[in-house]
């Protein structure tokens, strides 16, 4: 009998297993919410810049709306993307640390250090109820 090929069905396990995907979904929702709030708050930002700055704003803006899909995705097939959880975390953790590093002198530290620490706190969190590391085995596996 050939071997079943891994399931990618969206909840799977036991009743704590589905509450723990419901539960992380939730987490992956809200922060998806955060970013394209934050690409709505962009956009006066991109209007208003100047000729040194506009890209970087436009940059920015957009970032948002990538992790905003990429938040998404997660919360829809959360042991699916194999490395996505781990540069989702790995970016928010880095932006987190920067921001604590540059401190009170660098105008808009403060804010990045409680929005992207609040959303690393929040994926961290989700990737431990969805189990997200299992994303490897799945990729192993249809490999």
């Amino acid at each position: 009998m050939p071997a079943r090929a891994p399931s990618l069905h969206v909840e799977t396990g036991t009743g704590s297993a589905r509450i723990r995907d419901r539960v992380a979904r939730a987490l992956l929702v809200l922060a998806a919410a955060g970013a394209v709030a934050a690409v709505a708050g962009a956009v006066d930002a991109v209007a208003d810049a100047g000729p040194a700055t506009r890209m970087v704003e436009t940059w920015r803006m957009l970032g948002f709306g990538v992790f905003a899909g990429v938040f998404l995705l997660l919360a829809y097939r959360p042991r699916l993307y194999a490395g996505i959880w781990e540069l989702a975390i790995l970016n928010k953790l880095g932006l987190t640390l920067a921001a604590l590093s540059f401190g009170s002198g660098t105008d808009g530290a403060g804010a990045a250090l409680i929005a992207d620490g609040a959303v690393t706190l929040i994926l961290l969190a989700a990737y431990v109820l969805s189990r997200g590391w299992t994303a490897w085995s799945t990729a192993r596996a249809a490999a």
